[in-house]
This record gives structure tokens, C-alpha cells and sequence, in this order.
């Protein structure tokens, strides 16, 4: 029985927390991928830093403390796993991971090309822009990491012809 790992922006508890409480419930349940995929991401920590002056004036980074990590820190750190373990199954010709499958039930659900169209549509004012490709910028700030910056790409340049 494997253990309900994930996250998503509606539960009560930074993803932060959650992998904590996941690494806990991995470890209980003896289960090893669990375990070993929420451990590689922690291993990643340090790599969330904070720019910091130092008394002598020299500019340099700390790593972020518990407190300070934010879930699109995590994010990111997700991210670039997935990707790496997406090209290492890539040469292995392999579809999917234990690792793989665990990795992405942390990741914020993506928009589809509809709810992107819609929020274009109610939300941006397409006379504003001289090409439609300049709503780029409004859309991603808007939909954050939880939207392809290559699909909202096609879908304003698909505007463009319209």
C-alpha cells in the first residue's frame, strides 16, 4: 500500500510541510521510492539561498531557512528534477518512474489551453498591445509556473491570425 504523497495550493499546509510530513509517513510505511524521492528533493535545500551583504561589504548568499523557503522555491526544485529524471527515462527509452509518478503529485496542476483562452479573453485588453505577444508578460504573471510559457505562446499567436 503505497502512502498519498502530493500537494496542491488548496491544502491547509505549505508544500514545505507536506514533504516533511510525506518523508515521516515514506519512512513508517517502509516505503523506499517514497523515501528516496522526497530525500532527493531536500537534498536540493541548499541550493535555496538568499542574497546577504556581509560587514565587509562583500555581496554573497545564505541558504533560505524553513521559515523563508517558499512553495515556488520548491517548485522550481521540482521542477528541474522532473526534467532531468524525464531525460535520463528519455535514454533509458523508459515512459515512467516510481520517482517520476511521486515527483509530479508535488507539482501545482497545470492550466489547460481553455482556462488560459477564457482568462486571456476576460481579462486582457488585446487594442492595448501593439502584437498580441507583448500579453505574454500579464498572462504568465498571472497563471505563474502553472501555465507552458510555450502553449500561452501559441495560444496569442493563434489570437494574432484569429
Amino acid at each position: 500500500m503505497m502512502a498519498e504523497y502530493g500537494w496542491n495550493q488548496d491544502m491547509p499546509m505549505s508544500l514545505l510541510l507536506k514533504l516533511k510530513a510525506d518523508l515521516k509517513e515514506a519512512m513508517l510505511a517502509k516505503d523506499v521510492d517514497g523515501k528516496n524521492t522526497i530525500r532527493q528533493v531536500m537534498s536540493e535545500f541548499h541550493k535555496i539561498t538568499v542574497p546577504i551583504t556581509l560587514e565587509s561589504g562583500k555581496k554573497t548568499t545564505r541558504p533560505k531557512k524553513d521559515e523563508e523557503i517558499t512553495n515556488e522555491d520548491l517548485i522550481s526544485i521540482i521542477q528541474g528534477l522532473l526534467k532531468s529524471e524525464k531525460m535520463v527515462l528519455e535514454m533509458k527509452k523508459e515512459a515512467t518512474s516510481p520517482y517520476l509518478e511521486i515527483l509530479s503529485t508535488y507539482l501545482p496542476a497545470m492550466a489547460d489551453k481553455e482556462t488560459i483562452k477564457a482568462w486571456i479573453r476576460d481579462n486582457i485588453d488585446m487594442s492595448q498591445f501593439k502584437s498580441p505577444m507583448q500579453a505574454m508578460g500579464p498572462v504568465m504573471k498571472h497563471f505563474g509556473k502553472t501555465a507552458d510559457g510555450n502553449e500561452v505562446k501559441a495560444i496569442l499567436s493563434g489570437m494574432a491570425k484569429g
